[in-house]
């Protein structure tokens, strides 16, 4: 699968593009905005871009009244067909949001059950009481997802509206070319809805990527050979940040060795989850570190463990926000890319990790882990990458068995003499790639 070597780049496009919040009907031709960020995002090493809704909604995006209609505030179908082109040809694959679980009180089924009600040949698409009342006072009662009632639970039971999503689906292909879809809170899909969603974009497109919005619980139970070619790794997320803020990597380790790690018992070894500092929906990384010297560490970690990495736009160079400001504050209008050494540093994170079959796909052990130091091993039958990362203010010297003289560092090009181990110079990484 393409997206198990492949570094991913997150747009939200309404916030990106400026769009207003409400859905004022307006078509303004925004999204071509994209083309302007599509070198940026080349030159950073992505050679993927996860959109966030685009499609017609009531507000933000994840209420949809359309799902064969770009968002009116983006611009117009043809608009979008131009921003994916512009990015294949840079080499580009392009990841829409399927948001499936739920449509906005705008979707045009929804309206026609409150305009007819009983008579309306779309009420079992939803899941409707006609004898209660809703919050909106519609005289009727649905399911809102986790009871927001702007947001309509699809009833995915209802084989007409399992048709008309996977109808969807094919158009995005067929007209868009898309590449992979990210199903937002798949944790509510079920199974059978996504074992079916999987074998069908399969018959589409045979390297179609699914992936999970995954919050907790087992990732096997999603993540498999039926159903999710991945998910996002949420359980990993919060042992990104606050290992680096306690100064305790034993955190994040550890949690990479329960799921990754070479013991029999791990659950997720061998998968590839996706892994992110932040998002549209959590504070942004450089608001929520207490050291800016970690910054760049962070990334070098997300970069070298397990899984496929994912940058939020903005992020790269250290945007800043946080989730006590509101959702808009993390989903902001920018004009333009910056070009900042952080920048620069990612795109040596990413040029290291497409081209490194150990850090796309190799196993994981610890070997060696102290609170501010750790060194881990990234290994395939052709390959093995030794990551050392010192997020202390101070030099340490670490004494191990590299199983090797010489490695050359992926990241800076300079060849590394062991000599029976390494001294880290303070806020630093490594990527030693050695001898197999």
């Amino acid at each position: 699968m393409w997206a198990y070597n492949s570094v991913f780049y997150q747009i939200y496009p309404l916030g990106l593009c400026g769009a207003p919040f409400e859905n004022d009907g307006v078509c303004e031709h925004r999204i071509l905005k994209v083309l302007d960020w599509s070198e940026h995002i080349r030159d950073l090493g992505a050679d993927a871009v996860y959109f966030s809704p685009v499609f017609e909604s009531d507000t933000h995006g994840y209420n949809t009244r359309d799902y064969k209609k770009i968002d009116c505030r983006l611009g117009t179908n043809d608009d979008f067909k131009t921003v994916v082109k512009d990015l294949h040809e840079k080499g580009i694959r392009v990841v829409l949001d399927g948001v499936f679980n739920h449509v906005g009180r705008g979707f045009w089924a929804f309206r026609d059950v409150l305009k007819n009600r009983e008579n309306s040949a779309y009420k079992n698409w939803f899941y409707i009481d006609f004898n209660s009342n809703s919050n909106y006072n519609d005289g009727l009662w649905y399911e809102g997802w986790e009871g927001n009632y702007d947001l309509v639970k699809l009833n995915l039971g209802c084989e007409e509206a399992v048709c008309h999503i996977l109808d969807a689906v094919k158009y995005w292909i067929d007209e868009f070319d898309i590449d992979g879809l990210r199903l937002d809170v798949a944790y509510c899909l079920s199974h059978e809805f996504l074992k079916r969603l999987r074998a069908y974009t399969d018959t589409l497109k045979s390297d179609f990527f699914l992936v999970g919005e995954l919050l907790h619980g087992d990732y096997s139970q999603y993540v498999n050979d039926s159903e999710l070619h991945s998910c996002t790794n949420y359980q990993c997320y919060k042992g990104i940040y606050s290992s680096f803020n306690s100064m305790n990597l034993f955190e994040i380790i550890h949690s990479l060795l329960r799921f990754f790690g070479p013991e029999q018992w791990t659950t997720l070894k061998g998968k590839h989850l996706l892994n992110f500092a932040d998002n549209h929906d959590v504070t942004r990384i450089a608001s929520i570190l207490n050291e800016p010297h970690h910054l760049p560490l962070v990334y070098a970690l997300i970069f070298a463990m397990p899984g496929i990495p994912c940058v939020y736009y903005g992020s790269e160079w250290g945007e800043k926000a946080e989730k006590s400001q509101g959702d808009p504050a993390l989903r902001p209008a920018i004009d333009k890319p910056k070009e900042t050494e952080l920048c620069e540093y990612i795109s040596k994170l990413a040029e290291a990790h497409k081209n490194s079959d150990a850090l796309c796909n190799g196993s994981f052990r610890s070997v060696v882990l102290q609170n501010t130091h750790c060194i881990f091993e990234r290994k395939t039958d052709s390959e093995r990458v030794l990551v050392a990362i010192n997020a202390g203010g101070e030099s340490t010297e670490c004494h191990f068995d590299a199983g090797c003289g010489m490695a050359v560092d992926l990241i800076s090009g300079k060849t590394h003499d062991f000599g029976g181990g390494s001294i880290l110079p303070p806020y630093s990484a490594q990527y030693w790639k050695t001898e197999r």
